[in-house]
This record gives structure tokens, sequence and C-alpha cells, in this order.
């Protein structure tokens, strides 16, 4: 969408407990000006995934027509989040080998490695979301980051391959038609958010990203700026919800309001006679709830879901290597002491991760609520690549082309010449790197 010449993008988030319409533009300064807002309680979505089309098309026309109001902006193609405990990721290598024995190796050839990937064959019923290339090996020379400028004839690479269900990605577009939207991406939610909460510096020391949705934890791991890991846990807030219902014997409302007004992470926190009384229904007296036996029951949830988060690392290998530890965002995230709690069982760095760093300073306190980090996140993603790598080889073709133009005119066919300007190019990139914002070129 355009507005005036400028590059208007609108992001949809279908989460389980809420569905999030955004709409926005990029600044001269390289921040996000949130234009409208829209959001609508999530009825059709179980654990991340489309379970009633009538239903979630229903909450995505309240949303976005809320964020077309605010905004005065018509949107038709947005950028949707896709997440559901079936949600798989691999890594698996592909190679190519190149014609030009003589010549190095070009963002072309990359492309076409990365492109070939998206040919792989799946499982059945599965389609590939994304290939995520990880580290390259030119000529049987390894870990290699970025290969674009050497010498060499084969070219591999390993690739994060992450795939979902056909029937999960056709919901998606299904709901989105009848609602009158085209999907322009579909992005597995946790790089969404990892756009909006991590840092580059943190990228490149080590870091896991866990996002605590209502129906599923999202888990995203990087190191060296790159993609490692990507996981989907089938459960989130939503099973603090139901053993607060049950514990304390409430409605499934009820049982929300105390979980996000009074609930504490850690029992001890919470004030050991307090009480909250709840109306009773039809004639019945109110009941009162001990806020310290409500923080107990949340407790020993989030123990048992950090555990099993934490074990998981340690399966993979990441535990040690994390330098920068675990960043929580989310609206699992905004539970009280919940950082503390993590620090605690871990017993790595943990900070609470707000989609606020590449926000307009004045946008509006609601978006800065780490519920709001998928639909920032999809809403940057239109504006920024999910790897940095992207964004060096976007510059490159630019300027290599500009210049192969040139240097027609000029007549300049020396083989030396390709190799100077990427040279030059690489020392711009160098110069235009932001430790904060990544390339600013």
């Amino acid at each position: 969408m355009s507005m005036e010449n400028e590059k208007i993008v609108a992001s949809l988030d279908i989460g389980t407990t809420q569905i999030s319409a955004l709409v926005g533009k990029k600044q001269a300064s390289g921040q996000v000006e949130v234009l409208g807002i829209g959001t609508a309680a999530s009825e059709g979505v179980v654990r991340g995934v489309v379970a009633n089309i009538d239903k979630t098309v229903a909450a995505i026309e309240k949303a976005v027509a809320q964020a077309e109001d605010t905004s005065n902006i018509d949107i038709h193609v947005v950028n949707v989040g896709i997440a559901g405990q079936h949600i798989r990721s691999t890594v698996h290598q592909g190679s190519i080998t190149r014609e030009a024995v003589g010549e190095e190796i070009t963002v072309e050839d990359v492309t076409r490695l990365t492109s070939d990937m998206y040919r792989m064959v799946t499982p059945p019923g599965s389609e590939i979301i994304h290939v995520a290339p990880q580290h390259y090996c030119v000529d049987y020379e390894e870990a290699i980051k970025d290969p674009v400028g050497m010498s060499g004839v084969k070219l591999e690479g390993d690739f994060h391959v992450i795939t979902a269900p056909t029937s999960a990605i056709n919901n998606v577009h299904k709901c989105a038609k009848r609602a009158g939207l085209e999907v322009d991406r579909l992005i597995l939610t946790p790089l969404a958010a990892s756009l909006a909460v991590l840092s580059d510096e943190e990228k490149e020391a080590g870091v896991c990203l866990i996002d605590i949705g209502g129906g599923t934890i999202d888990m995203a791991i990087f190191q060296e700026g790159i993609l490692l890991h990507t996981e989907v846990l089938p459960f989130g807030s939503e099973a603090i919800t139901a053993d607060i219902k049950q514990g304390c014997g409430v409605m499934e409302s009820q049982a929300t309001l105390l979980k996000t007004k009074f609930g504490k992470a850690i029992a001890e926190e919470a004030e050991a006679h307090a009480l909250i009384t709840i109306p009773g229904l039809r004639s019945r007296p109110a009941k009162e709830i001990s806020v310290r036996n409500l923080a107990h029951i949340i407790e020993a949830r989030m123990e048992e879901t950090i555990e099993l988060i934490h074990t998981r690392l340690i399966s993979l290998g990441f535990q040690s290597k994390l330098s920068a530890g675990m960043v929580i965002t989310g609206g699992g995230a905004r539970l009280q002491h919940v950082q503390q709690l993590f620090e605690f069982m871990t017993g790595m760095d943990i900070r609470i991760g707000y989609p606020d760093e590449h926000l307009r300073p004045n946008s509006s306190v609601v978006l800065k609520s780490t519920h709001y980090a998928t639909s920032v996140g999809l809403l940057l993603a239109g504006f920024k690549a999910l790897d940095y790598r992207e964004e060096y080889y976007k510059t490159t073709e630019r300027t290599m082309g500009t210049a192969n133009q040139h240097r027609k005119k000029k007549g300049d066919t020396s083989p030396d010449f390709f190799r100077r300007l990427l040279n030059r190019t690489k020392g711009l990139l160098i110069d235009d790197y932001d430790d904060k914002n990544g390339y600013q070129g």
C-alpha cells in the first residue's frame, strides 16, 4: 500500500487470546510510526491454530476496522504471523556447483542456493514457510557467514528450514481472504517478535527469545547474528488460567482477571493475609480468594514451564553458549515477578522484551506492552529483513547494478573491477553500521 509515495505496512497477529492489527510507516529517522491500532477477542483460535474460521474472520474484521478508523487508511495487504504446536524446524544442507570457476561468488549464487532449498521435499501435508541460512562452505572451507566475494567452485550451506501444516497455512489465507485481505508475508511469530525486542548485540552474543502467548510458548535461539533454532511448545499462559479456575472454583473470565490484576509468579511476594472478593452467582454469597494461595497456583505452573524450557535448552546444548541469556516477551511476560523466577531457576541473565526500541518515542503506551511484540515485529518486517545479511545483499545488488551500468558507459572491463567494487561496498556498509539499529544505508 502507498499513500503520498510513502510505504505503508499493515500487520495482523492472529493470537490465541487476542487478534491485533497495526498499520504504520517508517520515518526518516528509521523508527516506525504506528498510525492505527485495532484489537478483538480471539475466540476461533486454539493454541495458535485457527479452529473456527467464521469466528476468526469476524474478529479479524473487527480489529482491521478499528485500525482503519484510527489511521484513516484502507487496509488491503497485511503481514500475518503463524504459530501452532505443529510447527517444525530442521537443519538441512544444500549445495550448488558454479560454472564460472575463475569468478567470485556473487549474491545471485547465494540466492540460487537458498531458492533451491524451497524446492526440497517436505513431509506429506506440510509446506516450507522459512529458509534461514546459517553457515556456508566454499570448496570445503567451513563456517563461513558470508561467502560473497570468495573464489570457489562448490558452494554449500546449512539452512534452518521451518515447515507448517498445509491446512494451517490454508486456513490463515482463507481467513484473510474472507476478511477482504491479501497476505503479503506469512512469518513465524517468534521471528517477528525477535525483530521488535532483540538487539543486534544480543543476537551476536547468543540469546534465546521466549514469547509466552496464550496457547503456545515460542522459542527462537540466535548466535553470531544467525538463527540456530526455533520451536513452538504447545502450552501457554492459558494453562495458568485453567489452574486458577479449577483451584479457586471460579469462572474462566474471573480466573483471567485474577491472573492479570493480582497474579504473582513468586508466592513469597504476595501478601499473606490479603483477600480478593469475587461476586457470587445468582444470589449466592461472595467468595474470598487468598492472594497468597493464588500466587502459589501461578508459581507452581510457572516453575513447571520454566523447568521445561531450561531442560530443552540444555538438551539442545545451548545452556552455556547464550551470553545474552533469555529475553521474555508476549502476554505471559506481564506477570509480576516472572523475570526473577526465570533468573532463579535458570541462573541465566533475563530481561523483559518490550517492543518499543524501533517505535517513535511518543507512540501509544499500549504498544509498549509485551503483548504487542509480535504485532510490532510483523509491522517491522515490512521495513527490515529477518536476516541481517539480506540487507547487505540488497545493498550490494543495488550498488553492483548501478556500477555495472556506469562501467558499460565508461568501457571498464577489467577483471578486478567488481572485486574493487565489492570491497568498497563492504567498507561503506561497515561505516554505516549502527550498534543499535543495524545497517542504516
